[in-house]
């Protein structure tokens, strides 16, 4: 028997039986849309959606703060011009902390207060325009971690919770309490119309961990739990994003009460679904795993409609089948993501 797409999800992330393993088709970047909509001979990505059979939807949070109006872009802390989009953002340029060595100074950077740029009312409409057959889930980010490393830009920012972990600790801290108060804004305004949330930090590259993770233990998980928590405490399930190797980390996702870790970063070392399924299969719910590195750019429709059969022969459940990045980049030909989405629908 079918099932909707909520019963699957929760079905897969609780590892019991599924018609087939859930799915999300991740998001789609402007320059790639239009490419995706050709191929469907549909008008939008929400049309693509409902072809596809996919199961979660994901709902942006209305945040109006010029000149990027995304919630993720935030805090202007960069002290040289840069362009200031979430896909053309970074934590590399020098920041408005840089300079500063005492906790107190934490005040003189001028935060935003979200209650002005969330818009309530436009996160209600958007909530309640999903189906509520479907995974409604807000993409929060949070990214407490990123965007302490902006703050002092990144390399200032790693040596500072080395060298003088107070600093560090204090404007983490402030960042967090930023995103407590966005994210009640709108877990509030979309009360009853919300199912799941999608925080998280990049904490991996291709081979390992940027940071020890005694570090982060000790400066930034705490705040994720603060995060996980507060979405918990709303009946939310918590989808945890960190690009890269992330492997030793996994635990702490689970003891932090991480739901699902996403995205399986497929070839970053230890991150193939065979390495996580021999450590972790029943123990921690994944969403990720198609290679979007390599496969869905360079690969055939075949070679994708193998992977997705490789990856339902290991995780016939405990795995929403997506992307291994959360953005579909122009550079992936819409054929391959029509080829994924028939294998996961048993789709000749």
């Amino acid at each position: 028997m079918k099932m909707t797409h909520k019963d699957r999800f929760y079905a897969t992330i609780n590892y019991q039986p599924v018609d087939r393993p859930a799915s999300w088709l991740g998001l789609p970047v402007p320059e790639a849309e239009k490419a995706l909509t050709a191929h469907f001979g549909v008008k939008s990505v929400d049309e693509i959606r409902k072809i596809i059979d996919d199961d979660i939807y994901p709902i942006e949070v209305p945040y109006n703060y010029a000149p990027s109006n995304h919630i993720a872009c935030a805090f202007r802390f960069a002290k040289v011009d840069h362009l200031d989009k979430p896909d053309e953002r970074t934590l590399t340029a020098p920041g408005f902390f840089e300079d500063y060595t005492d906790p107190a100074d934490v005040d003189k950077f001028d935060w935003p207060d979200p209650a002005k740029y969330l818009d309530r009312a436009e996160s209600l409409r958007r909530a309640k325009a999903v189906d509520d057959k479907s995974v409604r889930m807000g993409v929060m980010w949070s990214a407490h971690f990123q965007d302490a490393c902006s703050a002092f830009g990144m390399e200032h920012a790693l040596m500072t919770m080395l060298m003088n972990p107070e600093m560090f600790q204090s404007v983490i801290d402030r960042i967090t309490e930023f995103y407590l108060k966005a994210n009640e804004i709108f877990y509030e305004s979309t009360k009853g119309h919300l199912d799941a949330v999608l925080i998280g930090n990049d904490f991996g590259s291709q081979t390992g961990l940027m940071v020890d993770p005694e570090l982060l233990r000790a400066h930034v998980f705490q705040g994720t739990k603060q995060l996980i928590d507060q979405a918990k405490s709303y009946g939310l399930t918590v989808i945890h994003h960190s690009c890269g190797s992330v492997f030793p980390l996994i635990d702490d996702f689970i003891e932090l009460g991480v739901d699902v870790i996403h995205p399986i970063q497929a070839l970053a070392a230890d991150m193939d679904a065979s390495n996580l399924k021999k450590h972790h299969y029943g123990k921690a719910a994944f969403c990720g795993g198609v290679d979007a590195q390599y496969l869905l750019v360079k690969g055939d429709a075949q070679s994708v409609a193998d992977k997705v059969d490789e990856l339902k022969e290991l995780f016939p459940t405990g795995l929403v089948i997506s992307p291994s990045h959360e953005a579909i980049l122009p550079d992936i030909p819409p054929a391959n993501i029509e080829a994924m989405f028939k294998a996961i629908n048993n789709v000749n």
